[in-house]
Parts: C-alpha cells; sequence; structure tokens
C-alpha cells in the first residue's frame, strides 16, 4: 500500500458546522476503508492547516478519489503528498550514482 499525508483546512461550511466534524471524520474513514485504504493518523493541527491526516491506499487512483470525494461534501479542502516510508526513501536514495 502507498501512505499519503493529506493536509486539510474547512471551507466555511465546515467551519460553521464544525460540532459535526468527527462524524464526518468517522464518516471520511468508513469512506476509504470501503475504497480498500485506512488511516494511519489523524491531527488536529495548529498553523496553515486545520488538520492532518496520514492514510494508506492501495494506489494513487484511490486516493485521488477519496480526496475528491471529501471536497465534494463542501466542508473541507485538501492536499496530498504521497508518501515514501524510510526503508523506500533509503532504497532510492542508494540508486543514485
Amino acid at each position: 500500500m502507498t501512505m499519503y499525508i493529506i493536509l486539510i483546512n474547512w471551507t466555511e461550511q465546515g467551519i460553521k458546522n464544525v460540532r459535526e466534524s468527527p462524524k464526518r471524520l468517522d464518516a471520511a474513514k468508513k469512506a476509504l476503508g470501503d475504497m480498500g485504504g485506512s488511516f494511519k493518523d489523524f491531527y488536529l493541527t495548529m498553523g496553515d492547516y486545520d488538520m492532518v491526516a496520514v492514510c494508506e491506499a492501495p494506489d494513487d487512483a484511490v486516493a485521488a478519489r477519496f480526496c475528491l470525494t471529501l471536497g465534494q461534501a463542501g466542508n473541507v479542502r485538501t492536499r496530498t503528498l504521497k508518501a515514501f516510508p524510510e526503508k523506500a526513501y533509503r532504497e532510492l536514495i542508494g540508486t543514485l550514482g
């Protein structure tokens, strides 16, 4: 499985209904699970982003579909980073000439 770091900000709609956010998180976890992925970690953050999720998905298409699904609801906007775990990082660096 591929790891993704998803940077999340509430929209106007999302912050207006922030009390519903935990229920929306539960629904997002279920949606990603139904697509074959999972949440590994989730954080409420301070700074440029409101939340950060660390997720696994079978491939880029599933990750994209998941983020598009979140966006359709209108409560959050996302930025997604494909993440290479340390082992893959070391292997990749080891191949450099």
